[in-house]
């Protein structure tokens, strides 16, 4: 009877081993994929940055479409982002002049002549607004550091804005919770 009884539960054991592997190995084959896919939320990251620009500075590279915020002396951390569209594009300093969370939008008057669609103001906050979750407003005429939409965040890596240079949300928001009013920004073309 003892050997009738084992092996009926030899081929339940075994099922069940299978079982547990199979889920095993689909549970490892999805956290490897997953790790092998670009992340947004890893859309930052540290790098060494040899540069002569003090710590607390933001330097955008155009030409690259990165922003570096030095963090220490060969240390940054290096956004994506959406740059000035050709016509658009500047070079040279600016300062942070302002910092704005969830900012309302009223397109300036190239913006409206080129999309008069556009209704004269968005609130902060609805899901059509082009500034996102934070806005670094800087010492340019109508220039600013700012978030996406959802429609927009497909816009990163590539020459988009009316000057403005566009960040995901979420790295907006952490460079927002780094620097101050008074920080400086680099253009490099």
């Amino acid at each position: 009877m003892s050997s009738l009884s084992s092996q009926i539960r030899a081929p339940a054991l075994t099922e069940r081993f299978a079982r547990l592997l199979r889920t095993l190995i689909v549970g490892v084959a999805l956290v490897v994929g997953a790790a092998a896919l670009p992340s947004v939320s890893a859309a930052r990251d540290m790098v060494a940055f040899s540069s002569s620009v003090e710590p607390g500075t933001i330097v955008i590279d155009a030409r690259r479409r990165k922003l570096f915020f030095v963090e220490d002396e060969g240390v940054a951390i290096r956004y994506p982002i959406a740059v000035p569209k050709s016509s658009e594009e500047w070079s040279g300093s600016a300062t942070i002049i302002g910092k704005y969370v969830n900012p309302d939008w009223a397109p300036p008057w190239i913006v409206k002549r080129d999309h008069p669609e556009l209704p004269a103001l968005i609130r902060g906050g609805a899901p059509n607004n082009p500034m996102g979750a934070r806005a670094l407003t800087l010492s340019r005429f109508q220039v600013a550091i700012h978030g996406t939409t959802k429609r927009m965040r497909a816009s990163i890596g590539s020459a988009a804005s009316y000057g403005c240079i566009r960040m995901l949300n979420e790295d907006v928001i952490d460079l927002f919770d780094r620097v101050s009013v008074g920080t400086p920004v680099i253009m490099r073309p």
